[in-house]
């Protein structure tokens, strides 16, 4: 992971990458700190009752994990001004070997010195895309 700029970079620049895990466990400390206690988050027999592959990891879990590696590039030269995300495939969080989740951040945008405006990030589990147009406005001081 590169430092957040000080100067001009480019659009495209990748300035965070990371693979998080995610396991049963994961789910169930991140439902007792959300209050998200729904079924399909920790129960087999619930989520295939409605058509689910299968345990599925929180929707504001999986973003909050991709916007983590954006937060930390910034450290304390800046911060997260806004974020929004599509939520489009769930993350199946298998019992035995859980779930890995790819994050790549890339400069979307620069505002006119050059310093980053949007950082675009690329989520995927299994090999798919589970988050479409995540993209986090930056700021910095």
């Amino acid at each position: 992971m590169t430092a957040a700029p000080a100067t001009a970079i480019e659009v495209g620049t990748v300035v965070a990458e990371r693979e998080v895990h995610v396991t049963r466990d994961s789910l169930v400390r991140y439902a007792g700190a959300s209050g998200d206690f729904n079924p399909i988050h920790y129960r087999d027999d619930v989520a295939a009752s409605v058509g689910l592959p299968g345990v599925l990891a929180h929707g504001m879990l999986t973003m909050g994990l991709a916007v983590q590696p954006v937060s930390e590039w910034l450290g304390d030269s800046g911060w997260v001004a806004g974020y929004g995300v599509r939520f489009t495939r769930p993350v199946v969080v298998d019992p035995e070997q859980g779930a890995t989740i790819g994050i790549v951040a890339k400069v979307g945008t620069v505002d006119d010195d050059g310093r980053p405006k949007r950082i675009d990030l690329t989520v995927t589990a299994g090999g798919q895309t589970v988050l479409g147009k995540a993209q986090v406005t930056v700021a910095f001081r």
